[in-house]
């Protein structure tokens, strides 16, 4: 299957909904607030970059590690789907998911010397729902255009993080909590259509019979 401008733009958005990066900004805020200017805009530059070394390393090696362990891409849609509306609701209620961090490991993370990679750029960014949906989409393709394409999204995905990261005080100073709290609210709706999909997918692959209901 070969991408187009629709697929991409989903794809592109559904990443941008399940790594939440505005939402990281009150913790990237917290975990850096020691920091001098300096030190701060390396961290976001190394959280993106891990992201994106993070997402591409599921596009390719994704797929091999399911058929290691014997997983049908049936019962992957379903499992990420059902992962992925679990954080679409947390995100509903503009709480931060669990499945993505606990309250532990970001009280751990302030006492790192390095919390660019662990926990900001996984599991905090790139959690569980990004490398989801990362290998549902590399199932998808079928040609190297799908991959090239696939790439791109990560790699503006991660450009857009390390900006967003980079500016977090100035966003922080013009959006309030309640703003942000909006935003992640309207990307928590945006996740929870998405998450159906998966489990609507992935249940007609596993059950044939569901394909010829509603027609």
């Amino acid at each position: 299957m070969l991408l187009g401008h629709t697929d991409f733009f989903k794809l592109f958005i559904g990443l941008f909904a399940v790594t939440n990066p505005l939402g990281a900004i009150p913790i990237f805020i917290a975990l850096t607030a020691h920091t001098s200017d300096f030190e701060r805009k390396s961290t976001a530059k190394t959280t993106a970059l891990g992201v994106f070394l993070i997402l591409f390393i599921s596009l390719i090696l994704g797929q091999v590690i399911l058929k290691l362990f014997g997983i049908s891409i049936s019962s992957f849609r379903v499992g990420g789907g059902f992962l992925i509306f679990l954080m679409a609701i947390s995100m509903l209620h503009a709480k931060s998911s669990s499945v993505k961090h606990t309250a532990k490991e970001r009280d751990e993370a302030e006492g790192m010397d390095s919390i660019a990679i662990v926990p900001l750029a996984m599991p905090l960014i790139a959690g569980p729902g990004g490398i989801s949906s990362i290998i549902l989409a590399a199932n998808k393709a079928t040609v190297w255009q799908d991959y090239a394409a696939i790439t791109l999204a990560i790699f503006l995905l991660s450009l857009l993080i390390w900006i967003i990261l980079r500016l977090s005080p100035i966003i922080a100073k013009h959006i309030s909590r309640t703003g942000l709290n909006i935003i992640t609210r309207i990307m928590g709706l945006i996740l929870a259509a998405i998450a159906v999909e998966f489990i609507a997918a992935g249940l007609k692959g596993l059950f044939p019979i569901l394909q010829h209901l509603g027609q």
